[in-house]
């Protein structure tokens, strides 16, 4: 799956608007796509110099699954966050919500390498309460890379 867009929808400094994660734990450098409530498409640029690379594997770097995951739970927080703050913009009630990854069931195909463009898409699938069910994909180019569900909760709902 390649992102349609060649001129990102959000910017990195949009992005730190919405979410409260800074580098190198800032896994969303740009939003390609996005439906209000519904889709987005994010992009994360994969440096040889990224932390992680280096421990992991020496020699055969490759992302770990965990922060693949990660990564498409902060492209599912800008979704909501993005969606709260256009339907909230004129109260600012609801855009700083705090969320938290409840439950994560990502299968991994294939590995991530440095160099990559890894591109992460979720579609929000169900809200209840304070959840929300996101299914969720990761890919570089044509590659899937994983692809499942994942749960954000709202804080007072952890």
């Amino acid at each position: 799956m390649k992102s349609h867009s060649h001129t990102p929808l959000y910017d990195i400094e949009i992005i730190k608007e919405i979410l409260p994660h800074r580098s190198p734990f800032l896994f969303v450098d740009r939003v390609m796509e996005l439906e209000a409530g519904e889709k987005i498409i994010a992009e994360k640029d994969l440096s040889p110099d990224e932390w992680y690379f280096a421990a992991h594997f020496p020699g055969k770097p490759v992302m770990p699954g965990v922060l693949v995951s990660e990564a498409l739970a902060q492209a599912s927080g800008l979704l909501l966050g993005i969606t709260w703050k256009k339907r909230d913009a004129l109260s600012d009630v609801g855009v700083n919500e705090e969320l938290f990854l409840a439950n994560v069931n990502i299968k991994f195909i294939s590995p991530v390498k440095p160099d990559a463009v890894l591109l992460l898409a979720s579609i929000l699938k169900k809200e209840y309460g304070g959840m929300f069910l996101f299914e969720v994909e990761a890919y570089v180019g044509d590659r899937k890379i994983a692809g499942g569900s994942l749960t954000l909760s709202k804080g007072d709902n952890a």
